[in-house]
């Protein structure tokens, strides 16, 4: 699902699309939401809590559909963005998503793991181009922290 977004326009992308960055969810621990070592900026775990009245619980496969944990893993991604905005200043100093890493709150039946991971995939390729297709590993989980749905982790590549 790329495009051919220019390999400075990310965040009129987002505008483009209709989308807005939340304000960043602050790290649930002793932990920062972001380190930078050298040219990689690793991204804490993040879920589809910023900017919500209402933070979704429950599972993939018993409260939620497919399609729900779709949305849930996209609104995830633009947390993940707005944590890369507030560490580099602007999502044109992302040279490249390296990986993520989607962990699945999910029943034990539950097949579509790669179906939910992929809305924050599609995320990142739309609003990134070529700059956002990445490497990634999903799993189911028997539980998550605060029992969200989702949890995804992010390594990014920054521009010097």
């Amino acid at each position: 699902m790329t495009n051919t977004v220019a390999n400075n326009d990310a965040e009129a992308q987002l505008i483009a699309l209709g989308l807005q960055l939340p304000k960043v969810s602050n790290a649930q621990g002793n932990y920062a939401n972001c380190v930078r070592t050298g040219n990689l900026l690793y991204v804490s775990g993040k879920g589809p809590v910023a900017g919500l009245d209402v933070v979704p619980k429950g599972k993939l496969g018993r409260e939620y559909s497919v399609d729900e944990g779709y949305e849930f893993a996209k609104a995830t991604g633009l947390d993940i963005l707005a944590a890369v905005k507030l560490e580099l200043g602007s999502l044109d100093n992302i040279a490249r998503v390296v990986k993520i890493q989607g962990f699945v709150n999910a029943t034990e039946d539950f097949e579509q793991h790669p179906k939910v991971l992929d809305g924050c995939s599609d995320l990142f390729a739309t609003v990134l181009g070529e700059r956002g297709v990445h490497a990634r590993s999903v799993f189911g989980a028997l539980s998550l922290r605060g029992n969200l749905p989702i949890i995804i982790d992010s390594i990014f590549e920054v521009k010097a």
